[in-house]
């Protein structure tokens, strides 16, 4: 059997289902593994666990190095923030825990290994990249939430700060106060205590709860909406799936034929 075979053998372990599914199952075990150290366990169960986490971080090795040779190229490898991710995960798990400067980082890198799931699942690495690319957008709208807190706290620092200086001393404090009336907590006796002063009141929390909670919510969701949408078209395009993968086979198809068109003309020109 020559290289090429071999990769080619290798490459279908690496994508068949069972193979995927044991990778899954061993992440899952890693992260309960993990979990079950947190807990005052008797002395004796040290012992497997450790054995146990050496042949997890054993299987993540040729895991990962089973990815790389059946690259192309093995720079091509290191192109995808992922498997960058993957490696840091798995390079650094092989920091020894016991007596080693460095045994808090290989703690939390054996920690950080439940993360490979996202990696290895394409649909939670798809909803991942939704999630990042979302966040510049994302970030205008929770610039204008910080406009609107900063101008109704200035108002309620006016008008409350007499009424209850706990809550509305100062607009800081103010935000804070409005923090917690956004996010609906007893946020109706904080509206009580300044009615009795103010009894139209209601209309500034109201008003502040349905732009913040309703208005601002929905923003943000329908920015996360769009892109995981546009995410979503790019996978399918890229795996050939559903209708983006349709409509770009027949795009690459009209592009060939085009070739082959200029080609005729060229050649018949002649």
């Amino acid at each position: 059997m020559n290289n090429k075979n071999l990769i080619e053998k290798l490459d279908q372990i690496r994508s068949c289902k069972v193979f995927e599914t044991i990778v899954i199952t061993v992440i899952l075990v890693s992260a309960l593994a993990v979990g079950a150290k947190t807990y005052s366990l008797p002395q004796w169960i040290y012992t497997p666990l450790g054995i146990l986490d050496t042949l997890i971080t054993l299987f993540f090795v040729v895991e990962l190095i089973l990815r790389m040779i059946v690259e192309k190229r093995f720079v091509d490898f290191f192109k995808k923030g992922w498997n960058i991710f993957d490696f840091i995960i798995v390079v650094g798990s092989l920091i020894p825990l016991e007596d080693s400067e460095f045994v808090l980082l290989g703690r939390l890198l054996r920690i950080f290994r439940v993360l490979r799931l996202v990696s290895f699942v394409p649909e939670l690495r798809m909803i991942v990249n939704a999630l990042l690319k979302a966040i510049p957008r994302i970030g205008y709208v929770v610039l204008l939430m910080f406009v609107i807190f900063y101008i109704y706290g200035a108002f309620g620092s006016i008008f409350f700060g007499k009424i209850d200086p706990i809550l509305w001393e100062n607009i800081a404090i103010s935000m804070l106060t409005l923090f917690r009336v956004v996010t609906f907590e007893d946020w109706t006796d904080v509206m009580y205590a300044t009615m009795k002063v103010y009894p139209l009141s209601w209309i500034y929390y109201l008003s502040f709860i349905f732009m913040s909670s309703f208005v601002f919510l929905n923003m943000m969701v329908g920015i996360v909406i769009d892109v995981f949408g546009k995410e979503h078209e790019e996978y399918n395009r890229d795996h050939n799936e559903g209708e983006a993968g349709e409509v770009h086979q027949i795009y690459i198809h009209t592009v060939e034929i085009e070739e082959q068109l200029k080609r005729i003309k060229s050649l018949l020109k002649q």
